[in-house]
């Protein structure tokens, strides 16, 4: 009666059994690096220890939805202030970063000249500096208030 010979039997004498050249069977050479085989061999490691590790998990706000704040310090503000090209009007000087991109004026720094400035948002810290220095804070809510 005809029997089928398991898979080993048949490979015996050989010389490797199938698995190629003799070190692709030795030590631990055919398991991968590091992360290799989450999904295969490496399973029960990553239920136990990592069962987050597969799936999507939150979400990515859309591009058009998200705010980007470009912020100046009132010290830096100051120190680069040829760079906002700036206009003389009575004694003051009058600084629109809203035309530079600038969406916010933060109060790092000192300021000694009395300056004018026109931003969309402002920390409370810098207005504080600039009124003190003889300035004023133009923004979008103070402007609707009729500051």
């Amino acid at each position: 009666m005809p029997h089928r010979l398991r898979k080993i039997r048949k490979k015996r004498g050989s010389r490797t059994c199938g698995y190629g050249r003799v070190g692709q069977h030795r030590k631990s050479g055919s398991k991968g690096y590091r992360r290799a085989g989450r999904h295969k061999h490496g399973w029960t490691y990553v239920i136990k220890y990592e069962p987050e590790y597969f799936g999507k998990k939150g979400f990515t706000s859309p591009q058009s939805l998200r705010r980007v704040v470009k912020a100046i310090n009132v010290g830096e503000l100051e120190e680069k202030i040829e760079k906002f090209q700036p206009k003389e009007e009575g004694g003051k000087i009058f600084v629109d970063l809203e035309k530079f991109g600038i969406t916010k004026l933060l109060g790092a720094g000192k300021v000694s000249k009395p300056l004018v400035v026109k931003v969309a948002s402002c920390s409370k810290i810098a207005a504080e500096k600039i009124r003190e220095a003889g300035g004023q804070v133009l923004t979008e809510s103070s402007e609707e208030s009729g500051e």
